[in-house]
């Protein structure tokens, strides 16, 4: 049996790191607060002027065809490797993702026995070169709401490589 002095011991233990929990949050936001915390009234103290470097501009527009003619299908299957986790090569041979053989110039959604979520058809209706890169750049803007947790390939000269590979294989 517990006597008064004890229970008022571990009674004041519980209290005490019940205190520190509910206090440890509201302690740790004012060390850490990140807000700028000078209101809307900051200024710079300084301004430096330069002449415009011209950033302003609208990015070039890259033709992807020019690219595509050029681009190098040895690059592109080292690229593939990042497709490999998912995506198989072979005929038939469906993994996580679909076949890969003769995708290009293919039905999009085309590949039989494979369950396709229903984002792909945002995309369009065949695998023509132009809707790979457009898909590749960022599959979920492109067809928001697909499977693929792929986030992209960020360099068109990537994805030109990509392409040309893909089309040597099975077309």
């Amino acid at each position: 049996m517990l006597d008064t002095m004890t229970f008022t011991k571990v009674l004041g233990g519980f209290c005490g790191t019940f205190l520190v929990f509910l206090l440890g949050k509201w302690v740790a936001e004012e060390l850490y607060h990140t807000g700028g915390g000078h209101g809307d009234h900051a200024e710079a103290a300084y301004v430096i002027e330069v002449e415009d470097a011209g950033g302003n501009e609208a990015a070039e527009e890259v033709d992807f065809a020019a690219l595509l003619a050029q681009a190098d299908a040895e690059k592109g299957a080292k690229v593939y490797g990042k497709c490999r986790a998912c995506h198989k090569l072979e005929d038939g041979a469906n993994a996580t993702g679909p076949h890969l053989f003769g995708v290009v110039g293919r039905a999009i959604g085309g590949v039989d026995g494979f369950g396709y979520s229903g984002a792909l058809n945002q995309v369009g209706d065949t695998w023509t070169a132009e809707a790979l890169n457009a898909f590749l750049e960022n599959p979920k803007k492109v067809a928001s709401g697909t499977s693929m947790s792929f986030k992209g390939l960020g360099k068109i000269q990537d994805r030109a490589n990509l392409v040309a590979f893909l089309s040597a294989q099975g077309n």
